[in-house]
């Protein structure tokens, strides 16, 4: 799993680089979303244009992100899936959780 990050605007950008299996990486993750919430950052959006498989642990990456900034009053949001990981996301009932945006020009608009 590999990711880079920015945050602009009081939003944190993760864009995911490499499918999403949940490796050790995503502790080193889940360390920094933590530091990012506790700097007062209540909304995410998370790029998965560049992900073309998801394993459970990567599901479970995306949940424990989208709980993480629920707990806080915030919100994380999910844009540029492709149609496999849409499909993925449709038969697990995640789409009904989080919000799916196709670009984060649009994600942008729903904050």
């Amino acid at each position: 799993m590999k990711y880079t990050h920015t945050i602009e605007n009081g939003i944190l950008f993760i864009n995911f680089t490499s499918d999403l299996l949940g490796a050790t990486d995503s502790l080193e993750l889940m360390d920094f979303i933590n530091d990012t919430i506790n700097q007062g950052i209540h909304k995410a959006v998370v790029n998965m244009k560049e992900v073309r498989y998801m394993n459970s642990s990567g599901i479970g990456v995306l949940i424990t992100i989208y709980t993480k900034f629920k707990n806080r009053n915030g919100d994380a949001v999910i844009v540029n899936p492709s149609d496999q990981i849409v499909k993925l996301l449709t038969m697990t009932k995640l789409d009904t959780v989080v919000k799916i945006y196709k670009d984060e020009a649009e994600a942008l608009s729903k904050f």
